[in-house]
């Protein structure tokens, strides 16, 4: 059994009123799930702040509170310990609970707005080709070895992501690959970590409605790799002109990728086509089966990361022609009628425009490119014009359409979207708010050998509207809806 002081070591603490010596049952941040024994720690939130629910958490048993500021109603015989910052407490204290659990794992943590998921994913199927045992943290799912669990968040909380790294070790996991997301940084989750290397994939418009500034968005990525301690390394994209301010200031070794710009790990673009990629990697050519120069550079970085991690250059490129598109990541379908489709998690400017000038670099012209896109509710509203900009530019016809409205009327979204058009592009959009419809009406404007990209989603599967979520899974949508349109 953990006693309060066990956990609390490492943690800076400013006062305490109380006995730390008690033993604790469970660490909550959450005042609705505290019981007898708990600790609770009180953390300021977006839309509530803990220290509000003190006084609940401690009819429900809780003997110690965690918080920022001492209550003015001090109850007796329960100990309180104010530190300055809760979020960094909660995530020292949940690896200290857990005995530290990464300590016993090579911990990859990959950051960057695009490519985390496929980089991570792919980099947990690499080594399991390899012989290894090894663990995922992603947006898609936490995988233990070979077990299975659903993810909620990005990067999880710090009491989910210790509690999983804790199965891992106990499972005998070696490597782990995890997604490390702007708002997990920023908000302490991966505090008491420690991590054998990170990589930077690149930088563009996203969740500027929690960061505001595009400067503190990069400057929360950089504290990621600010942290890295001196054993472990520091990959980044060199193409990105924010790659080396990345990792100015890391105590970790160093080190670049790029396909444009002199690097430690170089590659080339030798043929881009539906099936594949040929790429050059320093002088050894490999086929891979994923498409897009945006893949090219997260195979660099993941044949960089294993090379870093100790693997063989001939194994990882053997490796590396064996691995699959992740799921909601490029993943398309070809019909009978000869209708190329994809689906793709494409969220972002920069995401759908890589996504749309990879599909037009390898289309001849001569086909039909429909592109079915949407922008999430109570998210950032900036880029809503701009993703609409890129969809009618880039695309034969743009229907623009509801993603997760959540809270918002999604009919206002899609106006949002709208102000972004260029006046040329108009005769190209059209507007269908239900998502079936909007997909329905792409099948059947295409005709033979034309492409339809429906983005946003990606591995989703569920719509997200008014607080309630509905079964939607654009894959399995556009599958039916072809088979029934071509009957």
């Amino acid at each position: 059994m953990n006693t309060l002081k066990d956990i609390l070591y490492r943690v800076p603490i400013d006062a305490v009123t109380g006995n730390t010596s008690v033993a604790v049952n469970a660490i909550c941040f959450d005042s609705r799930k505290v019981s007898l024994n708990d600790v609770f720690v009180a953390i300021r939130g977006a839309e509530t702040d803990g220290h509000e629910y003190i006084a609940d958490a401690v009819k429900k048993g809780a003997l110690a509170i965690v918080c920022e500021e001492m209550p003015s109603d001090i109850v007796n015989g329960i100990t309180y310990v104010q530190v300055a910052d809760t979020h960094a407490a909660l995530a020292i204290m949940a690896a200290n609970y857990y005995s530290n659990p990464s300590e016993n794992l090579r911990m990859v943590g990959i950051t960057g707005t695009n490519g985390k998921t496929t980089i991570a994913t792919l980099l947990y199927q690499l080594f399991r080709k390899a012989g290894y045992k090894a663990g995922l943290i992603s947006t898609v799912k936490i995988l233990v070895h070979d077990k299975e669990y659903k993810a909620t968040h990005t990067t999880p909380d710090p009491i989910t992501i210790n509690h999983y790294l804790d199965l891992m070790s106990r499972a005998g996991v070696e490597y782990c690959f995890m997604e490390v997301s702007s708002h997990g940084i920023a908000q302490k989750r991966t505090e008491g970590l420690q991590f054998a290397g990170g990589v930077f994939t690149n930088l563009s418009h996203d969740h500027l409605d929690y960061h505001h500034t595009f400067a503190e968005y990069r400057d929360v990525k950089k504290t990621f790799f600010d942290h890295l301690p001196k054993a472990a390394f520091a990959l980044t994209n060199v193409d990105d002109k924010n790659g080396i301010v990345m990792i100015q200031n890391t105590a970790a070794r160093k080190y670049t990728y790029a396909l444009k710009s002199y690097a430690d790990y170089k590659a080339k673009i030798l043929e881009n086509q539906f099936r594949g990629l040929l790429l050059k990697i320093g002088e050894t050519e490999v086929w891979v089966k994923l498409i897009g120069r945006f893949n090219a550079y997260n195979m660099l970085a993941i044949y960089a990361t294993a090379e870093l991690l100790g693997l063989e250059e001939l194994e990882i490129l053997r490796l590396l022609s064996e691995l699959e598109s992740v799921e909601g990541r490029f993943q398309y379908f070809i019909s009978e009628g000869k209708i190329t489709t994809i689906v793709d998690y494409s969220h972002t400017p920069d995401s759908l425009k890589n996504v749309l000038e990879t599909i037009n670099s390898i289309r001849t012209g001569n086909e039909a490119l429909i592109t079915v896109v949407g922008c999430g509710g109570d998210r950032d509203k900036g880029k809503r014009p701009v993703m609409a900009a890129v969809a009618s530019e880039l695309s034969t016809r743009a229907i623009f359409t509801s993603d997760n409205p959540r809270s918002e009327d999604p009919d206002e979204i899609i106006k949002d979207m709208e102000k972004g058009v260029e006046p040329q592009n108009f005769k190209k959009m059209l507007s269908i708010t239900d998502r079936r419809q909007a997909i329905k009406a792409a099948c059947q404007m295409a005709g033979e050998n034309d492409i339809i990209l429906i983005a946003g989603k990606g591995h989703e599967t569920y719509q997200e509207i008014k607080g309630e979520r509905k079964d939607f899974d654009d894959f399995k949508i556009a599958g039916e809806m072809m088979k029934e349109l071509r009957k």
